[in-house]
């Protein structure tokens, strides 16, 4: 099986992507470990985090975890974040050329779109997981909608998404859903109130997995 299918595997069986973003790298391993101990193990450490590529290092190292590079809007982020170690690039945006260059290093692209033409560009280029963002303000509604004439596409919402409504979302068809700093919350980090931040990702495993 290739790293692709490997990883497209591992975020359907895990269903929760942790979005670590803004924590510093000092707390990176203890917000990792309280994040396994509540069953989240894929990981997507974004690009505008400071020292984003080390933390990619040092997750890497760490058995059972499947990582990612997130907030990748260029070519050559994404090349570095290859480089760093990164199993899967996730964008906000739809680039084609970041598509292409994770392709041709067979890894998983994960490119965000919005709109249905958005959509189908990102799917009719290889992607085969593709990122709704922001999907907070349309809610689960919208990824049955969108699975409507789309039947089959693997959809990730991202952006709004809650303990609340993520049991909607895999109800609606999500492959799996993208948590931000709810989860790996760089507050709780701080105060290190690391049960609190394992406490949250049973919560949402748990609601993922309806």
């Amino acid at each position: 099986m290739s790293n692709l299918a490997n990883v497209l595997n591992t975020i359907e069986k895990t269903k929760v992507i942790s979005i670590i973003r803004g924590i510093e790298e000092k707390d990176a391993s203890s917000i990792i470990k309280a994040l396994q101990d509540g069953g989240v193990t894929t990981l997507e450490i974004t690009m505008n985090t400071p020292s984003a590529l080390s933390i990619i290092e040092q997750a890497r190292k760490i058995e059972g975890l499947t990582v990612g590079a997130g907030t990748v809007l260029t070519q050559e982020m994404a090349k570095q974040s290859l480089e760093a170690g990164a199993q899967f690039i996730l964008s906000p945006n739809l680039d084609l050329d970041v598509i292409s260059f994770c392709l041709a290093n067979k890894i998983l692209p994960i490119p965000g779109v919005f709109s249905p033409t958005e959509l189908y560009t990102a799917y009719s280029h290889g992607a085969e997981l593709i990122k709704i963002f922001p999907a907070g303000g349309v809610g689960p509604q919208y990824i049955k909608d969108l699975l409507g004439p789309f039947n089959g596409m693997k959809l990730l919402p991202v952006g709004g998404v809650t303990v609340e409504n993520t049991a909607d979302f895999m109800r609606a068809g999500a492959y799996a859903v993208g948590v931000g700093s709810y989860l790996a919350n760089p507050a709780l980090a701080k105060a290190k109130d690391w049960a609190e931040i394992t406490g949250r990702a049973k919560r949402f495993i748990e609601a993922a997995n309806i």
